[in-house]
């Protein structure tokens, strides 16, 4: 199997969950659509799916 680089953002998760939500007729708060991002990122590094690395920041 190939291996791909993929970045995967909680911000954009949660923006996305947002917008699917509201779509769906639900108002979620920004604390719970963050808990769902989080959520979700923490479900695919259980399930293998992404690792997770931490860039270092450039001072």
């Amino acid at each position: 199997m190939r291996e791909i680089e993929v970045f995967i953002d909680t911000e954009e998760i949660a923006d996305f969950f947002m917008k699917e939500l509201i779509e769906r007729g639900f108002v979620p708060s920004e604390a719970e659509i963050e808990e769902l991002a989080d959520i979700t990122f923490e479900y695919l590094i259980a399930k293998s799916i992404i690792d997770e690395e931490w860039e270092e920041e450039i001072e």
